[in-house]
This record gives C-alpha cells, sequence and structure tokens, in this order.
C-alpha cells in the first residue's frame, strides 16, 4: 500500500536574504520607535514624565511587535484561541504605534509647511505694503486733479507731485526687498499634499492627514511583514534541521507528485524513495516515533487531511490499533 504526497523542495534562506530582512525589518521598527516616541514625549515637559512615557512608548512597540511573532507562532502550532489573544494584543499595541506614528509624521509635516507659510506672509506683507502706496498715489493724484481745476497748480501740485516721488521711491525699495527675500523652497511631501487634495477635490489638510494615516498604517505592517518573514525562517529551520522528511531526490528541481491512496499499486522500484505511509510505518516500529497523529504531521509536515486518509489507511491495513480513549496504538507490521 502506498500513500504519495506533495514534497516541495526548499532550503533555509541564505545569509545575504537574512541581512536584508534583518535590516529592514530592525529600520522599519526603529522607525516606528521614533513616531511614537515623538507622541509620548510631547505628553509632558517634565524630564522625569518624558523619560517614563518614553520608555513607555519603547515597551509598546517592542511588546507589539513580539505579539504579532507570538501570533505567528501560535497559529504554526494550531493554537487558534492562543493566537487570537496574541492577535488582540497586537492590535491594541499597533493602533498606539500608528496614532505616535501620526502624530510624529503629521508634525514634521505640519513643520515644512510652517515654513513655506512664513516665508509667504512675508512677501504677502510686502505686496500689501506696495499696494497701500499705490492707493496712496491714486489719492494723490484725485487731490492733484482738484488743485489742477481750482488752478491752485504753482502751490498745491507741486507739493503733491513732490510727495508721489517719494512714495514710488518707497514702493520701489520695498519691491526690491520682496525679490532679494530667498525663495521658499517647497518640500516634495508639501507638493504631494496639493497635488493629492488638487486631484481628489478636498482641502489640503483633509488630503494631509489621509497620507499621513496612510504612512503610519503602512510601516506597521511594513515591519509586521518583515517580523513574520524571520518567524517562518525560524521556525522552517527547526524544521529543516529536526523534522525533515527522509527523501533524497535525484535532481534539485521541485518534485511534484499527487496526493493519492493507489490500492492497486503493490511495490516501487528499488531506485525510488519510500512513500510517506513507509517512512512513517519504519520510524513506528523503530520507535523512533510516537504513534499520533500530531507527532506524524510535524515531523513530515502534512496536513491534517493528508495525516487522517494516512491514520485510516493504517487502520486498514492492521499496522495500528484505536483504543477506546481514541489514542492509537502501534502493533507492528508483522501484525497483518
Amino acid at each position: 500500500m502506498l500513500y504519495h504526497a506533495s514534497v516541495e523542495l526548499r532550503y533555509p534562506k541564505g545569509p545575504f536574504a537574512l541581512t536584508l530582512v534583518g535590516l529592514l525589518s530592525g529600520a522599519s521598527i526603529f522607525a516606528s520607535i521614533i513616531f511614537s516616541l515623538l507622541l509620548f514625549l510631547s505628553i509632558d515637559d517634565n524630564p522625569m514624565m518624558q523619560w517614563l512615557f518614553g520608555s513607555l512608548a519603547v515597551i509598546f512597540e517592542l511588546g507589539k511587535f513580539y505579539a504579532w511573532y507570538e501570533f505567528g507562532e501560535r497559529r504554526a502550532h494550531r493554537n487558534y484561541p492562543g493566537a487570537l489573544i496574541s492577535l488582540v494584543f497586537y492590535g491594541v499595541l499597533a493602533l498606539i504605534s500608528i496614532g505616535g506614528s501620526i502624530g510624529g509624521i503629521n508634525a514634521a509635516t505640519n513643520q515644512a509647511a510652517a515654513h513655506v507659510h512664513q516665508a509667504s506672509s512675508k512677501i504677502d506683507s510686502y505686496n500689501a505694503q506696495i499696494a497701500a502706496i499705490d492707493a496712496q498715489i491714486a489719492l494723490n493724484n484725485e487731490a492733484a486733479q482738484k488743485y489742477i481745476e481750482m488752478e491752485r497748480i504753482a502751490t498745491g501740485v507741486r507739493q503733491i507731485q513732490k510727495q508721489n516721488s517719494e512714495l514710488r521711491r518707497q514702493q520701489q525699495a520695498l519691491a526690491l526687498e520682496r525679490d532679494s527675500l530667498p525663495v521658499a523652497s517647497q518640500g516634495s511631501i508639501i507638493g504631494l499634499i496639493e497635488s493629492l487634495a488638487a486631484a481628489l477635490g478636498i482641502s489640503s489638510g483633509n488630503a494631509q492627514l489621509g497620507l499621513v494615516v496612510f504612512l503610519s498604517v503602512l510601516l506597521d505592517l511594513f515591519a509586521a511583514f518583515f517580523v513574520s518573514v524571520i518567524g517562518e525562517e525560524l521556525r522552517f529551520r527547526h524544521y529543516y534541521q529536526h523534522y525533515r522528511p527522509m527523501i533524497s531526490p535525484s535532481s534539485n528541481r521541485d518534485i511534484e507528485l499527487p496526493l493519492r491512496l493507489n490500492l492497486e499499486e503493490t511495490v516501487l522500484e528499488e531506485a525510488e524513495p519510500l512513500s510517506v505511509f513507509e517512512q512513517v510505518c519504519q520510524l513506528l516500529d523503530q520507535g523512533e516515533l510516537n504513534c499520533s497523529k500530531k507527532a506524524v504531521a510535524k515531523r513530515f509536515n502534512l496536513k491534517v487531511e493528508a495525516v487522517d486518509e494516512l491514520f485510516k489507511e493504517m487502520l486498514a491495513q492492521g499496522v495500528i490499533h484505536q483504543k477506546p480513549n481514541h489514542h492509537y496504538q502501534w502493533l507492528g507490521v508483522a501484525a497483518v
């Protein structure tokens, strides 16, 4: 009786991949901690309280990512209640972290926007003064027209012309000062916010809020993804070193065999590897494997459905026996 299973040949990640994943996860976690610190440190100006709140921010951040790692561990071991508890802890801490990231990124964008607005306000101030001088010159011209109508050119008009000349000199001086101001460099983030506001037809404030929330959530998801990659790699390395199936492929290419139960097939050729059914029987007979579904699934990395089918076939072949407490007992190949 033969039992063929799908086998995916995979090897542990190399030093380059592990180093890159470690750097990316470390950088994203560090950035998330910094943004959370910006929020918690702004709560109080007292140095002692800042130190306490800063420590709290670091504890929350590290605890959040460990909760996500623990979620992957418990889910891999099919401890779904424990995985749900870890996921709830991660969700609560992630909300706090996202709030800190929103506060930190929003503060940075507000500072960049304030710099642009400050430079714009100076230019507006000069423009207002120049406009006021234009208005004064216009009033003087109206007064000069009245003096001309009253035929008092010598006394009134000349004085007004002198005042207008002085006002124009002041206007030119203000224009030169305005034009000599350094050009306010508009950061790319401000340009992006204004472009989003124009494209979506919303205010700059709403566009800034949406962008900040998106970046904060993306940062958390980015860090969580790489933490998951590290956890999965650690679990795979443990399996690779201790529970890897005893299969010797003839090449480096992936071998994909359909999962099936062939009742008519008898014996494999000597060059072919042992089937999973035969491997399980061999290990049980040698006492190297416990007669339980959990032990077999862990040793051969099989799904629940595949293990159920395997144990059904072993019961049908008479090599195992099911006790009244639903546990299984190995009888041996000689019992068939």
